[in-house]
């Protein structure tokens, strides 16, 4: 425990609707013990693609915020990239699915799947 209260932190933001559906997720795989990892990795039409995933891993270097009882966490590499961005979680019948806005992004390609 000790080595996550010495985590940094990030400026990674989860609204209250993404928590919801982030625990309800969790409740379905009946698993307690896992946590909102978020990075960026390079791919992509415009060379940087996001990856939520839930991880039962702690990295090092892991910055990590607590939202409505859900953690997010995001590697060291993509604490800048991602500084300030908002995950969201949409159900409409335009877009279903997490969303990340995120201002350090300086433009997307025409599918929305990757930034530069």
């Amino acid at each position: 425990m000790s080595e996550q209260l010495e985590a940094a932190t990030h400026g990674v933001t989860l609204t209250e609707v993404a928590a919801q559906k982030v625990k309800s997720l969790l409740e379905q795989e009946g698993r307690d013990d896992l946590r909102l990892r978020v990075a960026v990795q390079p791919g992509g039409c415009s060379g940087l693609m996001y990856q939520l995933y839930f991880d039962e891993r702690f990295l090092d270097g892991d910055a990590v915020a607590e939202f409505d009882g859900v953690e997010v966490i995001v590697d060291r590499m993509s604490v800048p990239y991602l500084d300030g961005a908002t995950i969201d979680f949409a159900d409409s019948i335009e877009r279903q699915g997490f969303t990340i806005d995120n201002p350090a992004a300086k433009g997307t390609c025409a599918c929305g799947e990757s930034f530069h």
